[in-house]
């Protein structure tokens, strides 16, 4: 598959050479993923919607010789307790090449900027930067992100 299957993903982005992130991929999508080389998908979004879930993704993933990794994370509430299975699967496959998605890359990109911040120490401006290109946090994510940085991120927030 052309390098535009997997680019033409929903909100699809680069973030370096061993991540991708983006919303959620077709199964085709998929395809062009592992033809990319990725090793491991990690999904965030639900599987209780077919317009935004495929019926088999973790089928359909490991038939393509990916491992995958789950996540659910209800969007309107997101929970300390999965930021941190993000963390630990992030952590459990470094130096693989990983694609991480959910419906449509702003739980991803949220998380990833908490992951950077906390874990890798990165500025927030930085860190964020990703996810400033799909969104701005709603008022379930903004006081999640800012209280997951008081909390776990010395100090620093979005503002």
């Amino acid at each position: 598959m052309s390098d535009g299957a997997v680019t033409g993903i929903l909100n699809y982005l680069r973030i370096d050479a061993a991540l991708a992130t983006s919303g959620q991929p077709s199964v085709d999508e998929l395809g062009a993923v592992a033809a990319d080389g990725t090793e491991v998908v990690i999904n965030l979004a639900l599987h209780d919607d077919p317009r935004y879930s495929l019926p088999d993704e973790a089928g359909t993933v490991s038939a393509l010789g990916m491992t995958y990794v789950h996540i659910p994370v209800k969007f309107d509430a997101p929970m300390e307790s999965d930021l941190f299975a993000f963390f630990d699967a992030m952590e459990r496959h470094r130096g693989r090449k990983l694609y991480v998605h959910c419906a449509a890359n702003k739980r991803v990109s949220a998380f990833l900027g908490l992951y950077r911040v906390i874990r890798e120490g990165w500025d927030a401006d930085r860190a964020f930067a990703p996810m400033h290109e799909i969104w701005e946090p709603n008022a379930a994510w903004a006081p999640f992100i800012e209280a997951m940085l008081e909390k776990h991120g010395q100090g620093k927030s979005l503002g």
